[in-house]
């Protein structure tokens, strides 16, 4: 069996490619191939042109981020891991994925892995060793569904100082960069390919986590991400997405006990939110949010089956990296911006 394939899904990215693609072939262990998601930028030109020696799994359309790789990582041969990387990512550390393969080789329990992710936009502004929005140094959820991450509360980064290089129990890891066990990978059903883009590597991590398996970040692991190359922060398509998949996440996840309660608190929560853009004369993402909740309950009925199928597996009640305060009050009204705020502020 194969040890490692490191996959990067491709859609209209061949710029990027061209930049961060050499560094991610230099410096890391495995099988580097590209799946290009019906690109109409020359992407499969440019690779078959200046890479040839990466192979490229070339997909009928664009099936977005979770069937795109639900459909690539079905093309490839028996490996033990899989390593989805974004195309946007560059690698500066030689043979850096050594630690995640070392992890995951000696803890059988571990199902998912994430390197400690930092921010490539401050190359450019000359500030370097800040965590990256997509993923930090990895990722729990809040009471009601919002995610939130060791160096990245809401819209706040931290800067990395080394105050979160211990490995602890996560409940996600950032799509960004996220190393799965095959096996798990298979037995897990893989990402929601009704998701499309945005919350599904959370959705996969939080059914891993119910079956009992672990997440962990890898520290001595490091990749730098760009950010905001397909959708932008602020896109009403972004906010759409988010909004419902989030949505969905909590319908299929939930356990029995807490679905009804927590989803009229999320509710309120969302036409607070589509109240805030309206406020700030942002119509459109005003809109976006209850396109989303129109979408979740059209689609709520095809994921019934999921979540009865979800409840079944369930080898605990409640997974503790979902905790128990709502992030919001935290963030707007405690003022506890920063991961080691929020928890310090839990204790007694």
């Amino acid at each position: 069996m194969n040890k490692l394939a490191i996959v990067i899904l491709n859609w209209n990215g061949a710029e990027m490619m061209r930049q961060y693609l050499p560094s991610v072939i230099e410096n890391s262990v495995g099988d580097v191939i590209v799946a290009d998601n019906a690109s109409t930028d020359g992407s499969v030109q440019m690779l078959l042109k200046e890479f040839p020696d990466v192979p490229v799994i070339v997909l009928e359309q664009n099936f977005g981020f979770a069937e795109g790789y639900n459909r690539a990582l079905a093309q490839l041969p028996d490996y033990e891991y899989y390593l989805l990387l974004n195309s946007d990512v560059e690698i500066r550390q030689k043979d850096w994925n050594a630690p995640m393969i070392q992890y995951m080789d000696g803890h059988p329990e571990c199902a998912v892995c994430q390197p400690k992710l930092l921010a490539l936009r401050e190359k450019n502004a000359q500030r370097v060793g800040w965590f990256e929005y997509a993923g930090a140094a990895g990722g729990y959820l809040d009471k009601y569904g919002y995610p939130f991450c060791r160096g990245r509360v809401m819209d706040t980064v931290e800067q990395d100082k080394g105050q979160y290089d211990e490995i602890v129990p996560l409940l996600w890891g950032t799509g960004a960069a996220l190393m799965v066990r095959a096996s798990d990978w298979k037995a897990s059903g893989g990402l929601d390919s009704r998701f499309f883009a945005h919350m599904e590597e959370i959705d996969l991590c939080w059914r891993l986590r119910t079956m009992g398996k672990s997440i962990v970040c890898i520290v001595e692991s490091q990749a730098y991400h760009l950010g905001g190359a397909t959708l932008n922060q602020g896109n009403p398509r972004k906010t759409f997405l988010n909004f419902r998949n989030n949505l969905l996440m909590l319908y299929k996840n939930l356990p029995d006990k807490e679905l009804k309660p927590v989803m009229r608190v999320r509710r309120l929560l969302d036409y607070l939110a589509a109240l805030q853009f309206l406020l700030k004369g942002d119509a459109k993402n005003c809109s976006a949010v209850f396109k989303a909740r129109r979408a979740f309950h059209k689609m709520r009925p095809d994921f019934d089956k999921d979540r009865r199928h979800i409840q079944q597996l369930r080898t605990n009640e409640r997974v503790p990296e979902r905790v128990e305060f709502s992030l919001l009050w935290q963030y707007y009204v405690k003022g506890r911006k920063t991961f080691d705020a929020l928890m310090k502020g839990m204790k007694p």
